[in-house]
């Protein structure tokens, strides 16, 4: 067994999992709720900070329910490699905690509508005076500047303003969505990412800072040329299916028991494919001899390829086209996903022992590092303010007759 094999059945069982990430010591406080600030909290967490999660008295965070029917898992896995506390924070006596709480973090995280945190008495400039080294990650849906700033914003909203929801979809129907949280997840990935480098500034300098980060801008940021394409040439990308307009051949192909991707739109490999369909004069054929001609006859050239792979099962077109080294892949869903080799080898896919659900399979923590490995250590708590007494007991020095009395006054 390898020490990887080795950790994740340590995981399995719920022994407890070393913590060898390369953020091991970094103290994160995460204030925020349902998606984007806590994946950006997951984030920091999977790759080795102690991430302490304010949630509200109760309920806790919506995540908690968000899922299938009576099986909310989502919380599991975003919930992941974190304590929980409680705090009121509509309340001056919660506030003061969340603030004493900070005061010890490196790392404050929310994603409440800007403002929300002056109105707490937590405004930046205010915890920079008692911390001035902090990094404060601001996730919102337009930024904490602009004329939009107020407006309430979801994933989907920024997902439609930052040019991605238009693209989406058939052409002949209404813009569609990612079957995920795509927006709350840029947004979270772009907060962590500036955090880290907030973190090198402060590692040079001592100095805190704000991390701005928007829902539609970090949506703008994986839009490729669209900009650039419309100021220059007038074009206006549209929705086109499972096809980008202009690459070609790579799309999605029907094969007699279901459905194969192939990307071969590169010179040298789309050459391998015409081979491997025994057909090597289309290489050369000058409607298909270069990217150019094979984008403007994308759909024929398309049409072509699937009369092939319809004569095929998946299994054997994917034999062939590892035999003539064409990328190309099986169209995964989950059970494919746990009986595949790949997953297995690269551990992938992890399992956890829970109090709940017996154990819970997930992803693993990416991206993997050789020296520094991040790793899921422990499950999401499954009691709203599981860990009070252990937080506020270290961190503040409370005691159980103290928290027993904020309790009483409904402050955690």
């Amino acid at each position: 067994m390898t020490e990887e094999e080795g950790k994740a059945a340590d995981a399995s069982r719920g022994a407890p999992v070393e913590n060898t990430g390369p953020l091991k010591g970094l103290k994160v406080v995460e204030m925020g709720q349902l998606i984007a600030g806590p994946f950006c909290g997951q984030l920091l967490g999977d790759m080795g900070a102690d991430v302490v999660k304010i949630e509200p008295p109760g309920k806790g965070d919506p995540m908690r329910d968000w899922g299938r029917g009576d099986y909310p898992l989502w919380w599991e896995v975003v919930g992941r490699n974190k304590r929980s506390v409680t705090a009121n924070l509509r309340v001056p006596e919660g506030q003061d905690l969340a603030r004493r709480l900070i005061l010890g973090a490196d790392v404050l995280i929310e994603n409440f509508r800007p403002g929300t945190l002056e109105g707490w008495g937590l405004s930046p400039e205010r915890l920079h005076q008692d911390n001035p080294g902090l990094i404060i990650v601001r996730v919102s849906g337009y930024g904490q500047t602009g004329p939009y700033a107020q407006r309430a914003g979801f994933g989907g909203i920024g997902e439609a303003m930052g040019g991605w929801r238009y693209i989406v979809g058939d052409a002949d129907r209404a813009p569609s969505r990612m079957g995920v949280s795509i927006g709350d997840a840029l947004a979270a990935t772009y907060g962590c990412m500036g955090a880290l480098a907030a973190l090198r500034h402060r590692e040079l300098t001592g100095q805190g800072q704000v991390v701005d980060s928007s829902l539609y801008e970090s949506v703008l940021q994986v839009m490729e040329s669209l900009i650039p394409d419309y100021q220059h040439m007038g074009y206006i990308r549209e929705r086109s299916g499972s096809a980008l307009p202009g690459i070609a051949p790579s799309n999605v192909y029907p094969c007699r028991d279901g459905e194969y991707l192939i990307g071969a739109n590169q010179d040298t490999v789309f050459g391998r494919l015409c081979t491997a369909m025994g057909r090597p004069e289309l290489a050369g054929d000058p409607r298909y001899a270069n990217h150019i001609q094979r984008g403007r006859r994308q759909a024929e050239l398309d049409a072509l390829i699937a009369d092939w792979t319809r004569t095929l099962s998946v299994e054997e077109l994917e034999a062939l086209m590892i035999e003539a080294q064409v990328p190309a892949g099986r169209i995964y869903r989950a059970p494919d996903m746990l009986a595949d080799p790949q997953f297995a080898a690269r551990e992938s896919i992890i399992e956890l022992a829970h109090p709940r659900w017996g154990t819970v399979k997930m992803q693993n923590v990416f991206p993997k590092l050789s020296v520094t490995p991040g790793r899921v250590r422990t499950p999401a708590p499954v009691e709203v303010g599981q860990h009070n007494g252990e937080v506020y007991g270290d961190r503040l020095g409370l005691d159980d007759d103290a928290l027993a009395g904020l309790k009483a006054r409904g402050v955690v």
